[in-house]
């Protein structure tokens, strides 16, 4: 028969509270310093807010190259924006000619 000491007994019976204390203590933690935790959130939010106008101009420039591309369309395209385009990339121009860019 083998008999427990003190010791034994009280690490027997405070086993499983002590493992259950550590396991609470890292979900809160992670919850307040975590990757996704508390403190982390208003960077989230300031990172988000710098997507939205980036997005913002993104969609503009998309609208630009959205209308550009409806001048160009085979059915009707735009004389104009034909030449302007011919001339930029074959730099085709007459030497009486002055060039003004609105870049």
């Amino acid at each position: 028969m083998s008999r427990s000491t003190p010791f034994n007994t009280i690490l027997r019976r405070a086993g499983l509270p002590a493992v259950a204390i550590i396991l609470m203590g890292f979900f809160a933690y992670s919850a307040v310093l975590g990757p996704n935790g508390v403190l982390v959130y208003g960077d989230y939010k300031r990172q988000l807010e710098t997507k939205k106008a980036e997005l913002a101009k993104l969609e503009a420039q998309r609208a630009q190259l959205r209308n550009r591309v409806a001048l160009l369309k085979q059915s009707g395209a735009d004389p104009d924006m034909v030449d302007e385009l011919t001339r930029k990339k074959l730099n085709v121009v007459h030497p009486d000619e002055v060039i003004v860019t609105l870049d």
